[in-house]
């Protein structure tokens, strides 16, 4: 087989996958200004019922915001979500990869870890693997196997507390369902991740399903050794935040003249988190999760936009502050 037969067939691979990411990004993109133009059609309709253009309704909306309360209610939200956050990250490096690894040496190398989150947070966390292998000979797929296991931690986090949510104020859960059955698909979705962890602890340990070995590939070494214990602390560590947002998002909306009480956040606020980490540009799903939770209110998703924003902004002003230690550190 000649030269030229061997580089049209590896071509074509590449040709197909080519297609294939461009029609996944245009997939996501489409179905994401499918999203904004949902939410802008459900603001127009509420301008409509006052007699007022979206424009001008939005204007009112912000006009009638107190942003410097909310721009000083946010700072230091935003340095006790670092603080709360560099903790567990330190304390799961601790178990799997560096025992000797102090807690100071995590915060700037997680601080600006969030400068590249602006950008993509699984670009962040790629900091970090390469930071513990510059520093503690960690293996990069050992570092990622702790990144994976935080990122389920906090899926069952945000699960957890929306279902303790969802039995605290059911009531409330019922009177948002106007438009689609948020009870039941609520209900089953926690039924399935409840059912699915004990398996997933099983597994992991090599209690059952012995011939498949996928708990082998160095991606879930972290799984592989982690006890229930481990699982248990991690998410008491991380518990503070999700109660921290909750508060703030309630004392945001107030300044925003959005009245919703407490626990309509507690039920809500962490399904509204699990709909932002679906992979479409501007945390467009969970945008549009708002207005679906709030339909007297369509305001919300142009919050919630903003509130990200700042969020995203002011984590990103700390890694700044954090970016001449960690450059130090890694290089």
């Amino acid at each position: 087989m000649s030269d030229s037969t061997h580089a049209e067939s590896g071509s074509q691979p590449e040709k197909g996958n080519r297609w294939q990411s461009l029609l996944g990004r245009l997939i996501t993109w489409v179905i994401t200004f499918g999203c904004f133009y949902l939410i802008y059609m459900k603001v127009e309709d509420a301008a409509a019922r006052d007699g007022l253009t979206a424009l001008t309704y939005m204007q009112n909306f912000f006009e009638n915001a107190d942003l410097l309360s909310w721009l000083l209610l946010m700072v230091p939200y935003s340095i006790f979500f670092f603080l709360v956050d560099a903790h567990a990250t330190w304390r799961l490096i601790r178990w799997f990869n560096a025992p000797e690894i102090k807690f100071t040496d995590v915060l700037p190398i997680r601080a600006s870890a969030y400068i590249l989150s602006l950008v993509n947070e699984q670009v962040g966390k790629g900091a970090m693997s390469l930071y513990l292998l510059k520093r503690y000979d960690v293996p990069v797929w050992k570092a990622l196997s702790t990144m994976v296991m935080l990122g389920l931690v906090e899926i069952y986090q945000l699960l957890i507390f929306s279902a303790v949510g969802v039995l605290l104020y059911y009531e409330m859960v019922v009177a948002a369902s106007t438009s689609y059955p948020l009870p039941t698909i609520m209900l089953s979705v926690y039924a399935i991740a409840f059912l699915y962890f004990p398996i997933h602890l099983l597994y992991f340990r090599g209690r059952i399903l012995k011939t498949v070995d996928l708990r082998d590939k160095q991606l879930f070494n972290s799984f592989r050794h982690a006890e229930i214990k481990h699982y248990v602390m991690l998410l008491l560590f991380k518990a503070p935040n999700m109660l921290g947002a909750m508060v703030v998002y309630t004392l945001s909306l107030s300044l925003f003249q959005v009245d919703v009480e407490f626990g309509q956040m507690v039920a809500f606020l962490p399904v509204i988190f699990l709909a932002a980490a679906l992979p479409l540009p501007f945390h467009a799903g969970a945008l549009v999760l708002w207005t679906v939770l709030f339909p007297d209110y369509p305001e919300v998703g142009v919050f919630s936009m903003m509130m990200h924003t700042l969020f995203v902004l002011l984590n990103a002003s700390i890694g700044i502050v954090f970016l001449p230690k960690a450059n130090k550190e890694l290089f």
